[in-house]
């Protein structure tokens, strides 16, 4: 029976060809926060060079991952929107009532809406483009706030006469314009907003 075929290093090219995926994606990531980080600071036109100190690596490396700066700013956003849903279960598990948990996620979901600014300005050029990924956020974040919401209510934290779509939009209301104005704090607001949905005694 022939051999699992080997590399140079004796290690299956199988397991290797799995290892440089494993390793690319992890890259990968490492160059979307990193991006996400230098947004956050300095907006979506930040220099490329930025985002390449930032993650520890050279100019280049990002070219070949992200061709375009749009290419970067619809990654970045993706993977924004991916890590905020992901969040939504792993803390209704972890936290101490749903309630708790419904008021960590909306602090993420506030950081999302406030850091990604400039976002926008850098799709207008692409309609179809924006329209993809705003239907993207719903399609990852309303099943996610709407769980959330469900769990509190069930638990009789909440009234139970919202639904996601309208938390969600007013909460987005609340944080426009917020990065650009220090006097206006968006969090603050959105606790209120939140601390609303309260059952009365």
């Amino acid at each position: 029976m022939k051999g699992v075929p080997v590399n140079d290093s004796g290690q299956g090219l199988g397991s290797s060809a799995r290892s440089q995926r494993k390793d690319a994606r992890r890259n990968q990531q490492t160059l979307l926060e990193a991006a996400a980080a230098v947004f956050v600071t300095s907006g979506v036109d930040a220099p490329v060079r930025d985002i390449a100190a930032e993650a520890g690596v050279g100019m280049g490396t990002i070219y070949r991952h992200f061709p375009t700066r749009a290419d970067l700013v619809i990654a970045v956003y993706r993977h924004q929107v991916d890590a905020c849903a992901e969040a939504g279960p792993a803390l209704l598990a972890a936290g101490p009532t749903p309630l708790a948990a419904l008021g960590q996620w909306v602090d993420l979901f506030v950081d999302f809406l406030v850091t990604k600014h400039g976002l926008a300005a850098a799709m207008q050029a692409d309609t179809a483009g924006f329209e993809t990924l705003h239907a993207y956020f719903l399609e990852r974040l309303l099943p996610v706030c709407t769980q959330l919401l469900e769990a509190a209510a069930a638990s009789g934290e909440i009234r139970s006469d919202l639904d996601a779509y309208q938390l969600m939009r007013g909460i987005g209301n609340l944080c426009i314009g917020a990065e650009g104005d220090p006097r206006y704090d968006a969090r603050r607001l959105v606790a209120l907003l939140v601390a609303g949905l309260r059952q009365a005694p």
